[in-house]
């Protein structure tokens, strides 16, 4: 698949702080792309320079083929920052209308209510900003980053102000601009949102990725298991002595789950044979899944030991 971002080394200095150390991935073309890293991990620092505020010390950053902050890039992007300020005396039509100028294109009465309805905003155009709540100011946000059709869109915490209904609606709404081909670079805290939505991510600590891959495989332990039925202890031996043999590591029992070291998914089916030669029953076998969550404390951790 394409690549929208390809990032080969980015190094970015503040004076004698280095945000980033030599920052390399790559974004498929319509996907949903998720950037983690814990506070000051150089997150922001990167969205920047992909967006053309800020540029890099050493290295290249291509966005959409082009040069990021470009005129031909830029009419192409749209971006949501993590702190936003819009005038508080505009109305909703108004803050679109101005932003579609900006673009280059017409205002459009119909353009801002399909904006609007997108998000959630329904009936909310003719109001004031300032008397706007901060969850419809976010959904505001994500309505003018949408401005002029963006074939790649940069969102900095994006629901970090709204309630679980609305994240689940943002959620959704994510899911229908990838379904329409949009590519979508999502840095967020909220760790199970990402992973309900995000095709791939990186990781960042201390201006360094440390893991980058389809989600799915960031997930995946090396290990398998097996959810049996509680065995004699005769067949548990047995079984673990069979487990140990196929897999070559020791294998763990706890709680009618058996546990084991394993990077090869094929031998797992040999695994449910061997239980069922020795009348063990199978409720559930496969590789071990972690949380996105209990993934990203493990990768940061171990880099920063």
């Amino acid at each position: 698949m394409d690549s929208v971002i390809d990032c080969a080394d980015i190094v970015k200095h503040y004076g004698r702080t280095e945000a980033l150390r030599g920052v390399t991935l790559s974004v498929a073309a319509g996907s949903i792309f998720g950037f983690l890293g814990p506070n000051g991990a150089g997150k922001s620092t990167l969205l920047k320079i992909l967006v053309g505020l800020v540029r890099p010390t050493a290295g290249l950053a291509t966005v959409l083929e082009g040069r990021p902050g470009s005129p031909a890039v830029q009419r192409q992007v749209g971006y949501l920052a993590e702190q936003f300020r819009f005038p508080t005396w505009m109305t909703g039509y108004e803050l679109l209308e101005f932003h579609l100028r900006l673009a280059g294109d017409r205002p459009d009465p119909a353009e801002c209510r399909r904006l609007l309805n997108l998000v959630g905003l329904e009936g909310a155009g003719d109001r004031r900003i300032g008397g706007y709540s901060k969850g419809m100011q976010q959904r505001l946000g994500l309505a003018q980053s949408l401005v002029a059709h963006p074939r790649l869109v940069f969102l900095d915490e994006p629901t970090s102000a709204l309630d679980p209904l609305g994240r689940v609606e943002v959620r959704d709404l994510l899911l229908h601009l990838r379904s329409e081909g949009m590519t979508v670079f999502l840095n967020s805290h909220l760790l199970t949102e990402v992973e309900r939505v995000c095709d791939s991510a990186a990781v960042v600590d201390r201006g360094q990725v440390v893991a980058q891959g389809e989600l799915e495989s960031l997930l995946l332990k090396p290990r398998a298991h097996l959810r049996v039925g509680k065995p004699a202890e005769t067949d548990l031996s047995a079984l673990l002595r069979r487990v140990e043999e196929i897999t070559g590591n020791a294998a763990s029992f706890d709680d009618g789950l058996v546990t084991v070291e394993t990077t090869q998914a094929a031998q797992i089916p040999l695994l449910v044979q061997a239980a069922v030669e020795l009348h063990v029953p199978v409720y559930e076998a496969g590789p071990v899944r972690q949380s996105l969550e209990e993934a990203f404390v493990q990768l940061i951790k171990g880099h920063q030991q």
